[in-house]
């Protein structure tokens, strides 16, 4: 089932990417992010309550507050950044660069949480690199 659902978020992520660079078109990329989160937003509490797991938030850790806290920082850094660079540049070259996001994490992955580092992670880390850098030239 995670596989489906991490084919939908790739789905729903490029049409924000291109619903994105249309709708930013003279509007300021810091208040076209603060849209965008509040949109964010009241979809997140909506499934809460839809979902009536609202009753959890008292039993989260100190040490999950924290990395949640610093997670959405560095989603909103992300957001705002990304919505910098689609108001400046082509979608079809902004985008590709985003997803080396996915060779960064890998990395992490590796670093900071011991996962495996297989010679198939390695070679999918280069040739998305590779890519990336087709795509953008």
């Amino acid at each position: 089932m995670w596989f489906v659902f991490a084919l939908l978020s790739a789905i729903f992520a490029a049409l924000t990417s291109i619903l994105a660079k249309v709708g930013i078109d003279g509007v300021n990329s810091n208040l076209a992010t603060a849209i965008r989160t509040v949109v964010v937003v009241i979809m997140a509490w909506g499934m809460v309550f839809l979902t009536n797991v609202q009753s959890g938030i008292s039993q989260i850790s100190r040490k999950s507050w924290i990395f949640l806290i610093l997670s959405g920082l560095a989603t909103g850094a992300s957001w705002l950044c990304y919505y910098k660079a689609l108001q400046m540049g082509d979608a079809s070259k902004v985008v590709p660069i985003d997803k080396l996001s996915v060779v960064i994490t890998l990395i992490l992955a590796f670093v900071f949480l011991h996962e495996d580092f297989t010679a198939k992670s390695i070679v999918g880390c280069v040739l998305i690199g590779a890519g990336t850098l087709v795509m953008v030239l």
